[in-house]
């Protein structure tokens, strides 16, 4: 039912699962995230669930060899986080800051959990938002998949830190965030311990991505009042986003942490925002270019349309721990 498989010509695993053909689509009249359910029961405020249809299990069986072809046993755990048991919450802005900070110990409850776990290499914390994303049920809820092996694009960013950081003995991302508040040209927002920017080299329309002013790897080494700043900066970024367009903004969150093994003090934890529309009623569309080839266009300029990012987040009417800039 489950399997991985090894892409020789680029270096990446592929997750096989016959499982996930059975997933609900949107059912009209239940929702299995809602209060009361078998899953759920009463009286939580966040809870993370098992995903009943994962790609990763660690009671998989091993695969079949094959002559030329590589197999590996999907071991591993997919689950869901559901962020509140109040099921016509649109998005994490919608959320009160005391309820975002409770999905924020979610997340660190769930890297500690997997990080004393030998067979874990590395821990992707997700949010997929909307339609068009293809979201599959819209009670809001984020995921986690807890991997045995470290995906192509986490090792191409480590490789790419640990080289900058042989030849300068800097931290990359330290460094990139210091010329973003040295420019401030792309500056969304920032808080006491947290920096909201649209990178200098976005793929996205309105990529955004969220850097902690510390130097940490892990969910698991922010203090309590850095928990709360990264609940707040969360909140600020889904409120740009959903006002820029006025209308919900779909869109594909990452949380970024270092592998579990291996020492990666190089690194450091940040979160990206990718999101699809380009205008009011237009998809920006991973099309020829991007498909063939993994790099990306970007129609216009990054500053313009960080531009329009600040505009956005000095309208929205969420309650700041920081300031727009």
């Amino acid at each position: 039912m489950r399997e991985l498989r090894y892409n020789p010509l680029l270096g990446q695993w592929v997750m096989v699962s016959a499982v996930r053909k059975k997933r609900p689509w949107r059912p009209d009249n239940f929702c299995p995230f809602c209060p009361g359910t078998d899953e759920t029961g009463y009286g939580w405020d966040v809870l993370v669930l098992p995903n009943k249809y994962p790609v990763l299990d660690f009671s998989s069986d091993r695969p079949e060899g094959e002559k030329f072809y590589k197999k590996a046993r999907a071991q591993g755990e997919c689950g869901v986080i559901v962020e509140t048991p109040e099921h016509n919450v649109r998005d994490l802005e919608e959320l009160s800051l005391e309820q975002m900070v409770k999905v924020m110990h979610a997340w660190i409850s769930i890297t500690e959990k997997f990080s004393r776990d030998k067979r874990v290499a590395y821990l992707m914390i997700f949010r997929n938002k909307g339609k068009e994303i293809g979201v599959s049920l819209t009670h809001p809820h984020g995921q986690f998949y807890a991997l045995p092996f470290v995906p192509l694009k986490i090792r191409l960013k480590l490789k790419n830190a640990r080289d900058y950081y042989k030849k300068t003995g800097e931290c990359i991302f330290c460094r990139i965030l210091k010329e973003e508040l040295d420019e401030k040209r792309r500056i969304v927002y920032e808080n006491q311990d947290f920096v909201l920017f649209m990178p200098f080299f976005a793929n996205w329309p309105f990529e955004l991505h969220v850097y902690p002013k510390r130097h940490v790897q892990f969910l698991t080494d922010l203090t309590e009042n850095e928990i709360e700043n990264l609940a707040d900066v969360i909140r600020v970024s889904t409120a740009t986003l959903n006002t820029l367009f006025d209308r919900q903004m779909p869109y594909v969150m990452g949380v970024f942490q270092a592998p579990f093994h291996g020492g990666m003090d190089f690194y450091h934890l940040h979160i990206e925002f990718y999101p699809l529309l380009r205008d009011a009623e237009k998809i920006k569309y991973a099309a020829g270019i991007e498909m063939t080839t993994g790099e990306f266009t970007y129609d216009g300029f990054p500053e313009e349309n960080a531009d329009r990012l600040k505009m956005a987040c000095r309208k929205s009417k969420i309650k700041k721990r920081g300031k727009c800039w």
